[in-house]
């Protein structure tokens, strides 16, 4: 099987990693041939290329692929991947991203490519946009829509919404867990003494982790509002931000400002392979994100068995349980200092939910699970089959506790 995979750009991030998997699994365990095509990497958010191109399979760099909205050079990458997918003369065209989705489907559909996938890893739009932005964003991903065979969804959530906004058929969805390297998690490279004398914990400190783009919508305000209270509630509480970003030097101007930056940590930019020793080193994660799909960060860090704070927006709910964390109402802030506070002052409490997140998601987020469920997509559409597999639904949710979809007929 030829298989094309698109994306706007390749900077650390879930969506990207979630990708980069994906082409990994497809040419190293299913043996297909992969090509990764993707823009370039802008901003200070770090890139995946060193890694994607020593993995074998063919990385093509489209400087037309840029991740803003510019009429001309769309037009150009729109070209520029027409021109690719015939080359390649791809079986499959597999899109990920608003941008790349929308003029990669466009280039798929009118070179007829036999099977056209899209994954939603959040959506464009929501309440937190602009309502001329929605409007567009919206009108695209229904135009969208009607020139791919597939929409994945990497929760159940994203298909909701799709699907209320009318963009897509139900019949053309399927939720496919995001994977990752789930023994990594399970068992990080260097012990939880180290890390956290690397970051300066002492043994009474209570750290809370957030793993996040230093940017706009990611919720490292909302932390810095509470915390001033939290300090005074318990002093030992320490937030540690993982990741970079372009709103670096005003956060570290707020803690100044605010006198909590001996309780702020900014590891800056750090990579992916270090994300888990990381997760292992704090006592819990707190991540109120007002724009996701389902956040990577919330299975991970169950899979560590750490526990979890999150707002209830996208796929949060389907990770985030009353057993596993605190899911809160979108900038709910009282919520949000006394959920860190509840987690800081009940250690058992940070055990246990830890210990039923581990349980619970340790198989369903392996990366060997996504790409196996993806091939039996793959193959169902080159056979003119459906999108899910026999008899089930697409919310993922409602399948019975334990269901294998590799298992069932891929055709």
């Amino acid at each position: 099987m030829k298989i094309v995979h698109v994306i706007t750009r390749l900077i650390l991030g879930g969506a990207q990693e979630n990708t980069l998997l994906t082409v990994e699994g497809l040419h190293h365990r299913q043996k297909d041939e992969v090509i990764l095509i993707t823009g370039p990497a802008e901003g200070p958010e770090g890139d995946l290329f060193a890694r994607a191109e020593s993995q074998g399979f063919v990385v093509e760099r489209m400087p037309e692929l840029v991740r803003a909205i510019r009429p001309r050079t769309d037009a150009a990458a729109y070209r520029a991947l027409r021109k690719s997918f015939r080359r390649y003369g791809a079986d499959v065209v597999h899109t990920h991203s608003s941008k790349a989705g929308i003029i990669g489907r466009a280039a798929a559909w009118n070179e007829k490519t036999p099977a056209i996938v899209h994954t939603i890893h959040g959506m464009p739009f929501g309440r937190f946009e602009k309502p001329h932005k929605n409007f567009l964003y919206i009108t695209l991903e229904k135009w969208a829509a009607k020139r791919c065979h597939a929409i994945v969804s990497v929760a159940d959530a994203m298909t909701e919404q799709a699907l209320a906004a009318g963009v897509g058929r139900p019949e053309q969805f399927l939720t496919v867990y995001s994977g990752m390297d789930v023994d990594a998690f399970l068992n990080p490279a260097r012990t939880r003494e180290d890390i956290r004398a690397e970051l300066g914990l002492a043994p009474e400190h209570v750290a809370f982790a957030t793993v996040a783009r230093l940017f706009e919508l990611k919720g490292h305000d909302d932390i810095l509002a509470v915390a001033p209270e939290i300090l005074k509630a318990n002093p030992n509480v320490r937030f540690v931000f993982i990741g970079d970003g372009i709103l670096r030097d005003r956060f570290k101007a707020d803690c100044e400002r605010l006198g909590i930056a001996h309780a702020v940590i900014f590891t800056g930019l750090v990579p992916p392979g270090r994300i888990p020793e990381l997760i292992g080193g704090v006592d819990a994660v707190v991540h109120p994100s007002l724009r996701e799909g389902l956040a990577r960060v919330l299975p991970q860090s169950l899979i560590v068995g750490r526990p979890v704070i999150s707002y209830d927006i996208d796929g949060a709910k389907e990770v985030v349980l009353p057993t596993t964390g605190h899911l809160l109402k979108p900038q709910d802030i009282p919520a949000l200092k006394d959920a860190i506070l509840d987690l800081a002052n009940h250690p058992e409490k940070r055990a246990a939910m830890g210990a039923e997140g581990r349980r619970r998601f340790a198989h369903q987020f392996r990366a060997e699970t996504m790409t196996d469920e993806l091939k039996g997509l793959y193959e169902r559409l080159l056979a003119g089959g459906p999108v899910r597999p026999d008899g089930l639904s697409w919310r993922r949710a409602e399948w019975p506790e334990g269901t294998d979809i590799s298992s069932l007929p891929k055709a």
